[in-house]
């Protein structure tokens, strides 16, 4: 099977050196750049993900195996209508998938990852968690619907790619059709905004056509404010990783029933129980 994010990390690289060095002697006031210790961070995040992901791919392939084996529906890869409906039904089980782990908490512990840097630069987009666990119910049916394993992987690593540059403060809005049907940097920084207005909001992985869709689109008015509401200070990876289920244990431990304790996972990041 192959694997088009580990081919592309040369290309990662090269990026990365390339936005690096256009701060270095291009520098902009209104941008914020590389801060060291935070690409560091992100860099060292990308690489956990990819060691994770290469034992946890194991069993993504055998679980979307099994559901596509039992399924009815086999559908012909070697058709044009074939790749378009699986972009579609990706880009749509993405969205899905974002924006859950925006709204339940136990997932926003595992997604909260990518959102931890103050800076926006093509390093944050490497800033993936270790837990990729919860993304498999999103893209199953995809499987029972008939489409294999392989395309299934084929289509995200794509996904993947074009999403990596999206983290970027050094192109501005592009021609307005593209805005309008299409995730860009300048949808992307505003989901990556600490703002307000900005919370929650342009959840689409290649399309931005879901968010019009379903309400949850913000255009790109105010200077973008990165990172956490509360922000975590510490550059240290495990922490990073692991700070959100940290956390999450100490109100449930803390709780005074069970329901607060069902809410502190289930419900919003910001949630309290009624008095708190």
């Amino acid at each position: 099977m192959f694997d088009l994010i580990l081919h592309a990390i040369p290309v990662f690289v090269l990026c990365l050196a390339l936005e690096a060095a256009s701060f270095r002697f291009l520098p902009d006031e209104e941008t914020l750049g590389y801060e060291f210790r935070d690409a560091r961070t992100s860099i060292g995040m990308g690489l956990g993900s990819v060691v994770v992901n290469a034992g946890w791919k194991l069993a993504l392939v055998a679980v979307l195996a099994a559901a596509y084996t039992v399924s009815p529906l086999h559908l012909p890869a070697d058709t044009w209508w074939f790749w378009a409906l699986l972009f579609l039904a990706d880009d749509l089980a993405f969205y899905w998938y974002h924006r859950t782990h925006h709204t339940v908490r136990v997932l926003w512990a595992s997604h909260v990852v990518h959102h931890s840097s103050r800076f926006f630069n093509l390093s944050t987009a490497l800033r993936q968690p270790w837990t990729p666990f919860t993304a498999m119910p999103f893209w199953l049916p995809l499987a029972l619907l008939g489409f294999p394993p392989w395309a299934i992987l084929l289509q995200q690593s794509v996904s993947l790619l074009y999403q990596f540059f999206l983290h970027t403060e050094r192109v501005g809005k592009l021609w307005a059709p593209v805005e309008f049907v299409c995730n860009t940097p300048s949808h992307h920084r505003v989901h990556h905004g600490a703002n307000p207005e900005y919370l929650d909001r342009n959840y689409g992985g290649i399309l931005i056509v879901w968010d019009r869709l379903f309400g949850t689109f913000e255009p790109e008015l105010a200077r973008v404010r990165y990172g956490l509401t509360t922000n975590i200070a510490t550059f240290n990876p495990v922490r990073v990783a692991t700070h959100e289920f940290a956390a999450i244990w100490r109100d449930v431990r803390g709780a005074a029933c069970w329901r607060d304790r069902w809410g502190f996972v289930a419900r919003g990041p910001g949630w309290r129980p009624a008095g708190q």
